[in-house]
Formats: C-alpha cells, structure tokens, sequence
C-alpha cells in the first residue's frame, strides 16, 4: 500500500507567532486521530522552521518551502539544504508553480535543487503541471513529462524513493477553478506510467503522487477516492487547521 500524504504549503503566510499558534492547532487536531496510513506535512516559511519542529510531534513532517540551486557561498538571502535540514525539517518543496512562473526556475535549476536536497537527506515534494493554456492547447502531457524527465535527470532508482510528486495543474490553482477528480486522475496515472517507463513497475506503483489544484474539504473525498492520487498539497486551505485536518480525514 501506498503512503497517503496531505501536505500544508502556508507560501509567505503567517508571522512567527501565527504560524507557531497554527502549527500547535494542527498538532492538537491531528492528535485526535487520522485514517490508517494518513500522514502529513507542514511546509511553513522559513523563519519558522526551528520554532515549529519543536512544537509537532515526531508523526507530523516539516518542510521548507524552497532550497537555493547551490550549497553555499556568496548568495545574498538564498537558503541552503544543508540550513534547511540543520532546522530539523525533512521535505523540501522544489519546482512549485511559483517558483517557476514568478522567479522563471529552469529545469535544469531545479533539477540541480532535488540534487543538493537529496545530498543534504532531504525529500523533495517535486512539483509539475501545466497552465492554462498549456491545457487548451492539449500539451498538457508533453509540459508535465518535461517537468519530470528533467527534474529527476541523474536521479538514481534508490534516490527517487525519497521523491514525492506533486501533480499542480496551475489553472486550477486561485482561479475558482478546480480539475474535476477524472482529470486529476488521467494525469496521475500518466505520471505513474511516466515513472514506469523512467524507472520500473515497483517504482512507479510505489511512488507517493500528491494533487495541488485547489483542494478543499468539499472536494477532497472524491479526488483522493481516486486509484492514481495518493493525497494532496494544499495551499490556503492549510492556513485553517480544521480544513487542513478535514482535508486529511477525507481518506
């Protein structure tokens, strides 16, 4: 079987005292119970990290949001693997929609990133999709396999085990608009059959492939019912703990 995974990317959210009231919410609903196999990930801003791993229990994982492309040196406000896992966080999120429509990340940049983030013995969250339109030009596919087969170049059978994929389709994420649970699934199976052609069958059926498209409490039971989807990232729904939690408790 499978992980299920139900992340929490708070993006520039929260000050230090927020995002720690937050984290303790989380933490405290979390504790009342989840599905079997459920687990989650916070990924808070960096300020945080130190002050929130003390805060969650040893069950519930920590993120950064972001790494910088190198290990160190002259790089004014650029964050390590290395600072990030000397914080105590686990995951890193790497090529998220952000990062690469806003601060133009290349392929290459970011599979520099998963690299040094495996290096330093952390996991990446490795995010793809595609745009609008992308979508209604029908290359859909074609955008989300070159996302992967360059992010994971170099990428060894053993390493990508401590890979998670994240399916963002970026038209669906703020607009009010949401990929229905086949589309989500279509693509899901698409990545895993990409995996299988990458890797093999043991790879691509074990891989963990997380839904980032404006996934919320009332949409969440019939994405994750799918066979291909195996949680969510979440973004402004994580902001609330109990629709974070009600998101998780949708399995």
């Amino acid at each position: 079987m499978r992980k299920k995974i139900v992340a929490g990317n708070w993006k520039m959210n929260t000050s230090l005292n927020e995002g720690t009231g937050l984290a303790k919410d989380v933490a405290s609903d979390a504790g009342k119970g989840l599905p079997e196999g459920v687990s989650l990930i916070i990924a808070p801003p960096f300020t945080h990290l130190m002050t929130i791993r003390e805060i969650l229990p040893a069950g519930i994982g920590l993120a950064a949001q972001n790494c910088a492309p190198e290990n160190s040196g002259a790089f004014t406000g650029e964050v390590s693997a290395a600072m990030i896992a000397s914080a105590g966080a686990e995951y890193v999120i790497i090529g998220h929609s952000e990062r690469r429509s806003l601060f133009n990340e290349t392929d290459e940049e970011l599979n520099r990133k998963v690299s040094i983030a495996l290096e330093n013995k952390l996991k990446p969250i490795f995010c793809c999709g595609e745009n609008l339109e992308e979508r209604e030009k029908n290359i859909h596919k074609d955008v989300v396999k070159k996302h992967i087969v360059s992010g994971l170049n170099g990428i060894t059978r053993d390493d990508f085990s401590d890979i998670i994929i994240a399916y963002e389709p970026v038209w669906a994420i703020g607009t009010g608009k949401t990929a229905t649970p086949e589309q989500a699934q279509e693509m899901h199976l698409f990545i895993r059959d990409l995996l299988r052609e990458l890797y093999d069958d043991s790879a691509a059926d074990q891989a963990v492939i997380l839904y980032g498209g404006s996934c919320k409490p009332s949409n969440a039971k019939e994405i994750f019912s799918k066979e291909d989807v195996d949680g969510g990232l979440i973004g402004g729904a994580s902001l609330k703990a109990e629709d974070f939690l009600a998101i998780a408790r949708s399995f």
